[in-house]
């Protein structure tokens, strides 16, 4: 069956009703169900709406992202996927520091080479289904050295018991693939298959449920292709077109009906999307009333368009319209970010950038968790190398040659390598003593951490490894933001392990070995999660690329920067399926509002440090139904009117007036009401011969920014006898 669930019409509602169906209608067990999200999140709530529907739990049901899940199936097969029983799970950045690596061993130039170049093609190609000896490069010196850098890199996480998360998909892939009777006993357990955000699948994903589907066996796949906006990082559009043909007997509904926006934001979204040639057909619908209009702003630049933005929130905050978690503020890249930034600050009103870097990306956090590492197993080297010289402690650069070499030669770990020069004195003066207190701080932290809770050893590390007092003096919000994070990391192990328990007489060594499990848990979960639960609901205006946006919903939603070259992306020129995704992110973007949608354009804007004069609105806004959009432009005073379509005004912002400012920072000058037009050439008596690209203030107060061919960009004020408008002769 595939569920084609437009935007806001209530797909995990089907899901969670779904898989009770199949439990209390079919007599289906939770053991027989698998269900698949992606993000750990979704997967929680998932399990307690379907539980709380049962008014049972449902402890027995596999519901997981494909890498949790994975991760699940390798812990359990674990010799059978050929890997040490404590197989470690590593990130996107210890993936990068081992490529880093091997690119310096291999005397390559970083320059030419970057590791996350290599890193992109590695990846790809797992999530291709592809080992090394399954790669063809033709006529690509580049692609051959990424492929020689691949072959190096799974020889050594071979040999280290690592697992990147490419590689947790497709090493549970060949295990079924490589193991027949496995598969068999897998597919007779898991019999119903459902499958949310279908349209973000990538190739070995979708292996990975057609394998375990088989010919008898039901999915269910959940999604929609018009939201389909990851195909940057593999995700496959073709996935869900092409569902009807890989799997047999499909079904196909279509959740068209829309609980999230008015009918007027549908027309758009339904109008805009129409446009793209890959799709499933489908028209959202409401039964919530035809709405306000869409507001279409043209900003003669993007501070303009900043403050634009900032005035109406400030205009409904103050009417208590809309409080500030009510609007949604997205951008295209996060470059954009930066204006309004400096206009909501100038204002001091409240905003938060969601969706920056996620709790376990942070650096103390990463820090800590590698002292936990270590504690848990001294043999891990990825966790050597992230503490070895944090906090700072006078292990440089060349000792650790010496401890790699040292490690290679002897075929042992990092930590093993260590000892034995410290013990066997091979090293002498500084580099002995730093390596000799590290050493000792190590064996300090195991000693400590035995027998404590799970929390307790997230306090060790945090603490006496040196990171608390190595923050703390840290000046200002630098320093005191770490601490937090790190004591965040305690409270989240706390709240991972669960009421601790005091062991009774002969249950020592149980207590241990279940604080061990729970530890190493946690490590995979700290790998794994996604970062969902990392923004906080402080009353504030959310600002976010429109990407970040997904899944989210505001009442009053902004998209700023509608221009060519920015959304769309430039990469969409002359790039049909590029040009596609961008149109698919502009409808998830319109799709995100609930009830009022302001649209934004700028005629001119700043990128790489230069002033871009004729920007062209994007296509995406002809792609709108002129019926249903008002035209929002800067009069001559300070108040903000629609345009021609018959609409009642809007409300102006309270105290926007700007009539005592100085002439540069006024609002622009209306085109026709001057004989200074932006685009006309003019001469000066000592500049020479220029363009206006700019106009600030009124009359007597007019100034201009010209861009003069010899003398560069100045501004000027108009009414001067040694300009002129044309050139001379």
């Amino acid at each position: 069956m595939l569920v084609l669930a437009g935007a806001g019409s209530g797909k995990t509602r089907v899901l969670v009703h779904r898989i009770a169906w199949l439990i209390e209608r079919c007599g289906a067990s939770p053991y027989e169900v698998l269900a698949v999200t992606f993000t750990n999140k979704a997967a929680s709530e998932m399990r307690t709406r379907t539980e709380n529907l049962l008014n049972f739990g449902i402890g027995a049901m596999w519901i997981g992202t494909f890498h949790g899940l994975a991760n699940r199936l390798l812990r359990i097969h674990w010799k059978e996927a050929e890997l040490p029983r404590s197989f470690e799970v590593i990130d996107a950045a210890d993936q990068l520091r081992l490529v880093k690596r091997l690119v310096k061993e291999a005397d390559l130039d970083p320059d030419q080479f970057p590791a996350k170049d290599v890193v992109n093609s590695i990846n790809k190609w797992k999530e291709e289904g592809q080992r090394p000896r399954h790669v063809f490069v033709e006529n690509s010196r580049v692609k051959q050295i990424h492929l020689d850098l691949y072959i190096r890199y799974q020889e050594l996480t071979n040999a280290a018991g690592l697992v990147d998360f490419a590689e947790l998909l497709l090493r549970s892939h060949e295990l079924w693939l490589e193991n027949k009777e496995l598969l068999a006993q897998y597919r007779q357990r898991f019999r119903y298959i459902l499958v949310d955000e279908f349209q973000d699948t990538n190739g070995i994903q979708f292996a990975w449920i057609q394998m375990l589907v088989g010919n008898d066996n039901f999915v269910m796949a959940v999604g929609d292709d018009d939201q389909s906006i990851y195909g940057w990082r593999g995700a496959r559009l073709a996935n869900i077109l092409e569902f009807e043909k890989q799997f047999q007997d499909v079904k196909v509904i279509r959740l068209e009906q829309n609980y999230r926006s008015t009918q007027t934001i549908l027309n758009a979204a339904n109008a805009l999307i129409k446009h793209n040639g890959q799709r499933l057909d489908k028209t959202l619908w409401t039964d919530a009333g035809r709405g306000d209009p869409i507001r279409i702003f043209s900003a003669h630049s993007e501070f303009e368009e900043a403050r634009y933005v900032v005035d109406k929130c400030q205009q409904w905050m103050n009417d208590r319209d809309f409080g500030p978690n009510d609007i949604g503020i997205l951008y295209r890249n996060n470059a954009q970010s930066r204006v309004l930034e400096q206009e909501f600050s100038q204002r001091n009103v409240p905003y938060r950038i969601y969706g920056g870097t996620r709790f376990y990306d942070r650096m103390e956090i990463r820090d800590a968790v590698g002292y936990m590492k270590l504690i848990h197993d001294s043999q891990s080297d990825i966790a050597y190398e992230r503490v070895v010289n944090t906090p700072p402690r006078g292990i440089g650069a060349k000792t650790l040659e010496l401890v790699r070499a040292a490690s290679e030669e002897n075929n042992t770990s990092l930590w093993e390598a260590t000892q034995r020069l410290v013990m066997n004195g091979d090293l002498k003066g500084r580099a002995k003593l730093a390596l000799q207190r590290f050493v000792e701080l190590i064996e300090s932290l195991r000693g400590t951490a035995r027998g404590k809770t799970l929390e307790e050893i997230a306090r060790i590390a945090a603490i006496d490894s040196g990171l608390w007092d190595y923050h703390g003096k840290e000046s200002g919000e630098t320093g005191r933001a770490r601490r937090e994070n790190l004591e965040e990391l305690v409270s989240a192990c706390a709240q991972f392990a669960g009421p601790a328990h005091l062991p009774v007489e002969g249950e020592e060594d149980n207590l241990e070995q279940n604080v061990n499990e729970k530890l190493r848990n946690f490590l995979d979960q700290a790998m794994l999660d996604a970062g969902e639960y990392q923004a906080t609901t402080h009353d504030a205006i959310n600002m976010m690329t429109v990407h970040s946006a997904k899944g989210l919903e505001f009442p009053v939603v902004f998209i700023v920067g509608l221009e060519e070259d920015l959304f769309p992306h430039n990469d969409a020129n002359g790039d049909f399926t590029v040009e596609e995704e961008e149109r698919r992110l502009a409808y998830v973007g319109i799709t995100r509002s609930m009830r009022l949608l302001y649209l934004s354009h700028a005629s001119s804007r700043t990128r790489f440090g230069q002033q871009h004069m004729r920007c062209i609105p994007s296509r995406f806004l002809k792609e709108l139904p002129k019926q249903d959009v008002s035209y929002v432009r800067r009069s001559a005073n300070p108040h903000w009117r629609t345009g021609s379509q018959g609409l009642s005004a809007d409300r102006s912002t309270r105290n926007t007036s700007r009539s005592d400012l100085p002439p540069m920072m006024q609002d622009p000058v209306e085109p026709n009401h001057t004989k200074w037009q932006i685009g006309s050439e003019v001469s000066h008596s000592r500049f020479g011969i220029g363009t206006i690209v700019n106009t600030r203030g009124r009359k007597e107060s007019l100034v201009l920014e010209i861009e003069f061919s010899e003398s560069g960009r100045k501004w000027l004020v108009a009414e001067t006898p040694h300009l002129q408008v044309g050139v001379k002769p």
